[in-house]
């Protein structure tokens, strides 16, 4: 295989909305795609492969000529998700989110507790389908926290296969310590992004109700994508800016944005050549 998409379905519409997003993403990276469905018990077994099996040719049918690789676990969707993306090396999990309700109520916190769980970045997707040419616009909410440069890196290597424009929104601030680390973050980030020769805006908005600033700018702006990192991977809440529901709020905005969440790694980056290698 080469540069693998993992997708994790429960057959139900979203998850065809999620596999369709891969598709998409695997045409313009020229990567595979690894359908997975993870069942509770072995007898349970045979009858996801045949529902694989017919997902699967379904997209082929309808014009995907990339490797699809078809996987059922016994298990735990909390653990076997994030499990299978790391011994298959999948550089990108695309799965879909009912919003208030939904497969084995995957939403909010719980899906949360499933991306946490993986070490590869997560694009969540409700039922809103990909353009052709995939994610055009990029939102990327840019605050105090150290992992700025991880966030922005990933953005970089999408933004540079999409040819996408990428738009960074930042938090008013008042107090003067977080005003000049603000500004060395966008400083930083404006320097990343203009090397790479990739387009972008910025953007300040009030600092109260942050996240949904976010979500009314990525709409305003016909976003295709937004990109945050999952804080709660190691419970940084920090620095007073973010709330304790900004990435489920986010996930399951009422736009149907699709979010990408990249969870904070300790030491370099290195998460796939999709996101942080060579393009």
């Amino acid at each position: 295989m080469g540069k693998l998409i993992l997708v994790p379905t429960d057959f139900t519409k979203v998850a065809r909305t999620a596999f369709e997003h891969a598709i998409q993403t695997a045409k313009v990276i020229n990567g595979d795609i690894a359908l997975l469905h993870v069942v509770d018990e072995a007898d349970e077994v045979e009858n996801a492969r045949k529902r694989l099996k017919e997902e699967a040719d379904w997209a082929r049918n309808n014009g995907a000529n990339m490797l699809i690789d078809e996987e059922v676990r016994i298990g735990s969707i909390f653990d076997d998700i994030g499990d299978t993306a790391v011994e298959m090396n999948a550089e990108l999990i695309f799965m879909g989110t009912h919003g208030a309700t939904g497969w084995q109520k995957i939403v909010g916190s719980h899906a949360l507790k499933v991306i946490t769980h993986s070490e590869v970045p997560f694009v969540v997707v409700q039922d809103k389908g990909i353009k052709e040419s995939g994610y055009d616009d990029i939102v990327v909410p840019l605050d105090l926290h150290k992992e700025t440069k991880q966030k922005l890196e990933v953005v970089a290597n999408l933004a540079k296969y999409f040819n996408s424009k990428v738009h960074i929104i930042t938090p008013k601030e008042s107090d003067e310590y977080f005003v000049n680390q603000l500004e060395r973050n966008l400083y930083f980030a404006k320097k990343y992004l203009g090397e790479r020769d990739i387009e972008f805006t910025t953007k300040v908005a009030p600092k109260r109700d942050f996240d949904d600033q976010i979500i009314e700018h990525a709409n305003n702006i016909d976003a295709d994508l937004i990109t945050i990192m999952n804080l709660q991977k190691n419970s940084l809440m920090g620095m007073g800016l973010l709330g304790s529901n900004y990435e489920q709020h986010l996930i399951t905005n009422k736009y149907k944005i699709p979010v990408l969440l990249v969870n904070p790694v300790e030491t370099g980056i290195g998460v796939g050549s999709v996101i942080t290698g060579s393009i």
